[in-house]
Order: C-alpha cells, then sequence, then structure tokens
C-alpha cells in the first residue's frame, strides 16, 4: 500500500503543477489557482521527506515511456528543491500584491516548478530532457517580469545561453544514447556505462560538461547568473539560485562516467574550473553594489567547490562512494542557505523599524545562512567536512592531490568576504527607506526557508553525512580560521579599499562592447559598398584622369571615408589578424576530428 502511495506520489509531483497551468487557462478557475500555486510544491515536499527510496513508475503511453523514480541522491534533491519552491512560493504571495504581471508570473511559475520536479524524478533520457528543456524556458518569463531594461537585456543573454546549453545538452545526450544498448529509449542509469566504452567519449563529456555547465555556472558560462539574479522578482532569485542551477549538477551526476571509468585530463579540467570560479567569482562579488548581485555571484564560487568534487570523482573513480554522498550534502546545504539569504532580501526592511532587542535578533537571524555557507554552522561544517574527508580518501592520488583541503579552506575565507559585503549592502539598503516593510507571506516563506537551512540536518536523519552529525570538534579550528581571515579581509577592504566598477556581467560586458564595435564596422562597410554599387549601376563610375585625358571636366576622385582611411593604414594588421582568424579555424576543425576518433 505505501509503495502504491508513493508511486501515486511520483506521478502527481510534476503533473500537479502541468493540471494547474491547464486550470489557469479557464478564465473561472485562474483566481483560484492563483490562491493556490504555491502548494503546488507540497506533494514534492511530502514525497521527498517520506518517499521510499527505489519506488519506480512506468509509463508507456507518455513519451516514449516515461520512467519516474527515487533513488538517495534524487530524494536529496527533491527535498531541499521542494522547500525552496514551497517557501519561495508563499514568500511571492506578499510580493506579488498589487502587481499587474502577477498572473503571467503564477503561471510561468506552475511551469517552472514542474520542470524543475520532472528532472529530478525522470529516468528516462526523453522526459528529462523535456522537463529540462520546461524549467530552463519558462524561467526566461520569470527572470523578464518587471520587463525593465536591465531585464529584458538580462532575458536576451539568458535565454542565448539557454538556447546553447540545451544544444549541447541534447548533443550530449544523443552521443551517449547511440551508443547504449538502447539507443531508441535509454535509461539515465545507461548512459554512463555506454559513455565510458563509447568511440566519441571525450566529444559526448565536452558536450554535457558544456551544456549542464551553463545552469551549473561554470566559468565563462556563468554571466547570466549575475545579470539575471539582480532584476527577476526576489522569490524567483531564490529558486534560479538554489534550486535551478543545481539541475545543471544534477544532469553531471546521472550523465557523467562517475565512479565508471579514470579520466585524469576531464578531472583536473574540472577541478581547475572549480577552484577558478571559487576564487574568481568571489573577487569580482566583494565590487558589486547590490546584496543580489553579491549573492549571484556567490552561488557561483560556491559551485565551483562542488564543481571541484565532481572533477575529483572523474579523476579517481575509487573516491565516488564517497564523494556522491559529499557533494548531494553540499547541494541541500547550499541551496536551502542560498535561498534564505535572497528571501532575507525582503525581509531587511524590516530593520528599519525594529526596536533595538529586535534589530539584532533579526540580523542575527539574517546572518545565519551566511555563516553556513562559510562554515561554522552545522549544515556548512558537516558539508565541507564530508567533501574534505572524501577527497582525502584516496589510496594512490597525485602529490598536488594533498593541497585540495587546503584550498578549499582558503576559498572559504572568500566565502566569509562575501558575506560580509552582502550584509553591508544589506544594512545600507534598509536604512535608505525606500523598500516597502515585509508582509506576512514573506515573513512565513523566509522563516521556513530558513529553519530547513538552519536545522534540516537534524529534522532529516535520513540525509546521508559521511563526516557525521555534529562533526567532530577536532574539525573546529579548520572551520573558524577561513571564517576569521574572511572577516578580517572584509574589515580591512571596508576601510582601506573601495569597490571597483566591475559590471555584474564582467567578462560579457567587453565581449558585447567588441560585437557592437564589430557591428558598427559592418554597417559602414555595407554602406560604402551599397553607394559604389549605386555610382556604377548609375553610369558614373570613377576614373582617374590620365596624360590621354585632358578634359577639364574629368571626374576627380571623391575623398575617402574615415573607414576607408583606416583600412589603408591597418591594412596590414587586418591580414595578420584574417591569417590568424583562418589559422584557428583549421586548428579547430583539426582538434574537432581528433575528439571525434
Amino acid at each position: 500500500m505505501e509503495r502504491a502511495i508513493d508511486a501515486f506520489g511520483l506521478v502527481l509531483v510534476p503533473t500537479l503543477p502541468l493540471l494547474m497551468v491547464l486550470a489557469w487557462c479557464v478564465p473561472g478557475w485562474r483566481c483560484r489557482i492563483e490562491c493556490w500555486t504555491p502548494w503546488a510544491a507540497l506533494p514534492a515536499l511530502l514525497l521527498g521527506l517520506g518517499g521510499a527510496q527505489g519506488v519506480s513508475v512506468q509509463l508507456d503511453a507518455v513519451l516514449y515511456g516515461t520512467v519516474l523514480a527515487l533513488d538517495g541522491t534524487r530524494r536529496v534533491f527533491l527535498a531541499f528543491t521542494a522547500l525552496l519552491w514551497l517557501g519561495a512560493g508563499l514568500y511571492s504571495r506578499g510580493t506579488l500584491a498589487g502587481d499587474a504581471r502577477a498572473s503571467g508570473f503564477r503561471v510561468l511559475w506552475l511551469a517552472t516548478m514542474a520542470g524543475n520536479f520532472g528532472l529530478i524524478l525522470a529516468h528516462d533520457l526523453a522526459s528529462f530532457y523535456a522537463s529540462f528543456a520546461l524549467m530552463s524556458f519558462a524561467a526566461y518569463g520569470l527572470v523578464i517580469h518587471d520587463r525593465s531594461g536591465a531585464a529584458l537585456h538580462a532575458g536576451r543573454v539568458y535565454l542565448a545561453m539557454a538556447v546553447a546549453g540545451e544544444g549541447l545538452i541534447i548533443a550530449g545526450l544523443l552521443l551517449a544514447a547511440s551508443a547504449s544498448a538502447a539507443p531508441q529509449a535509454p535509461l539515465l542509469s545507461d548512459l554512463a556505462d555506454a559513455i565510458a566504452a563509447s568511440p566519441r567519449r571525450d566529444l559526448t563529456i565536452a558536450c554535457l560538461v558544456a551544456g549542464f555547465g551553463v545552469k551549473a555556472g561554470l566559468p565563462l558560462l556563468h554571466m547570466w547568473l549575475p545579470l539575471a539574479h539582480p532584476v527577476a522578482p526576489v522569490p524567483a532569485s531564490a529558486v534560479l539560485s538554489g534550486a535551478m542551477i543545481k539541475a545543471g549538477l544534477l544532469g553531471w551526476l546521472v550523465t557523467l562516467p562517475l565512479g565508471v571509468v579514470a579520466l585524469p585530463g576531464w578531472g583536473l579540467g574540472l577541478i581547475t574550473l572549480g577552484f577558478a570560479a571559487a576564487f574568481g567569482a568571489a573577487a569580482i562579488g566583494i565590487h558589486q553594489r547590490t546584496p543580489k548581485t553579491v549573492l549571484a555571484y556567490s552561488s557561483v564560487s560556491q559551485m565551483g567547490l562542488i564543481t571541484v568534487g565532481v572533477g575529483a570523482g572523474l579523476h579517481q573513480p575509487a573516491l565516488w562512494p564517497a564523494l556522491a554522498p559529499a557533494i548531494a550534502l553540499y547541494a541541500l546545504h547550499h541551496g536551502l542557505a542560498k535561498g534564505a539569504l535572497f528571501l532575507g532580501v525582503g525581509i531587511a526592511p524590516a530593520l528599519a523599524q525594529a526596536g533595538s532587542i529586535r534589530r539584532r535578533a533579526l540580523w542575527l537571524a539574517l546572518a545565519l545562512p551566511g555563516l553556513a555557507l562559510a562554515g561554522p554552522m552545522v549544515s556548512g561544517a558537516a558539508a565541507k567536512i564530508s567533501l574534505k574527508t572524501a577527497l582525502a580518501g584516496g589510496i594512490v592520488t597525485p602529490a598536488w592531490w594533498q593541497h585540495l583541503p587546503l584550498v578549499l579552506s582558503l576559498a572559504a575565507a572568500g566565502t566569509t568576504a562575501l558575506v560580509a559585503r552582502y550584509l553591508w549592502l544589506l544594512a545600507q539598503q534598509a536604512d535608505d527607506g525606500h523598500h516597502a516593510p515585509p508582509t506576512t507571506a514573506q515573513w512565513l516563506g523566509w522563516a521556513l526557508v530558513l529553519g530547513a537551512s538552519v536545522a534540516g540536518l537534524i529534522l532529516l536523519p535520513w540525509v546521508p553525512v559521511p563526516a557525521g552529525l555534529p562533526p567532530d570538534p577536532a574539525y573546529l579550528p579548520e572551520l573558524l580560521w577561513p571564517v576569521l581571515a574572511g572577516s578580517a579581509l572584509a574589515v580591512f577592504a571596508a576601510r582601506r579599499l573601495r569597490a571597483w566598477p566591475l559590471p555584474a556581467g564582467d567578462v560579457l560586458t567587453p565581449l558585447l562592447g567588441l560585437l557592437q564595435g564589430l557591428r558598427r564596422v559592418a554597417e559602414a562597410c555595407v554602406r560604402q559598398l551599397t553607394e559604389l554599387a549605386g555610382r556604377i549601376a548609375t553610369g558614373h563610375g570613377w576614373h582617374a584622369p590620365g596624360a590621354a585625358d585632358t578634359r577639364d571636366e574629368a571626374i576627380a576622385p571623391p575623398p575617402a571615408s574615415a573607414l576607408e582611411q583606416a583600412l589603408r593604414r591597418h591594412a596590414a594588421l587586418l591580414f595578420a589578424l584574417l591569417t590568424a582568424l583562418g589559422l584557428g579555424l583549421a586548428l579547430g576543425a583539426w582538434l574537432a576530428g581528433q575528439l571525434a576518433r
């Protein structure tokens, strides 16, 4: 009986939000559906908290035979994802009051939620990709909700990167499926072995790493995050950062050959990218001027640390049995803590009207998720110690491997500096008096996510904690010194240094500037060619008077334009650039051929 209930729950979790979307299309039901929107996440939460591992259901009539199942890793992801959607949904009841676009926001909220839940439970390739695409494209409407110029710009960047990511994902999944034993209807559990034995293994892994890396915030694929998070409504930012970027991580976990075959090159590459994200995002984030932008870079930094764990699993397959639960625990810890920090942006205005004692208590509550990210709180300590313990469990590892725990601790110092910057900007925002005080719905949603981030591991005894709970006190110095170092760095920077004017899109901003310049050059070239074609067509082509042409009315060539003069002056440079471009394309084609072998 219990398994039948769990099987019904597997079907209900992703379909209930979709059914509510369909019901919303009936005008007479719309108001009621909007009222019940936050509670669409409740079945997912109940299944994540009390569902039995190993239960599955197969729906032959859906797509190519949909298979939904719940295992240990997916249960952890479903639990914290459902908590975030429920808490942020309740919170949105307060932020959307009086909003003319609230109805459209809610229907897109339901569609995004359905995709998020569906990809967590999907075990077959078709439904997994369909759910992932639904989540990605429905979230575009959440990003551009207020239709401001900044929101539309962030939406264009998000949509462009989402399309590129989806293309890479489907390419990687099809390559993996073609190498599996059942290419017409493969299961995700079959892909790891198929990729490991595939002759196109490296190309497949490259597509999957980059495609899911768009959502997970890999360096140079992260640029949508610091643009989308600040412009989206607060509850949308909470689920974007806390839940949706974990979809990229889950994509890696269920498709890459982790624990199957040793891939030192890919492992080292992901470890390098992970640390680049951890330190680079922290360095850029402390110069940002809005709390939500700082949190966006903090998400990139924290996902970098998780990426290090994934890279270690590719490098040392023997470590994967210990790394897998540590990564799932880290995802739960970061998802709930980051969701609470984002929702706290809308709670901060209450500081202006609070008394002395209540103000201190509220500041402590706002800071608790940040302390968890830095390490000293229970969830943060358990996640960080579990990851470090798993990394230190190798028998035969390279000489540089022993330094990974130390580098992770140094990254925690950067996390502390980001949290300090966030709290300082939050204090400024609370004191400016331009933000409305939080409503009861906002307090309720924030309190739910905050309580889960602080006491979630205590209330969820089935969540795997490799380092044990509570963590061994012997690790306390190792957890405290990065926090103290990061706090000292933050105090020094606040007093001695000025924030650099680094744009939220970092490398995207000069790239867009370059593209704009190239577009202007192209438009000028087209104008010149059009004018020349017009002169030739009307019989007024240019000719220079020679010795035999002594007519006074000989037409002299018109003066060269600024563009033409620049092209003549830099002809050698243009030739060198075109030659380099040709060589680069040839080299890229050769590398693609090598990877395809």
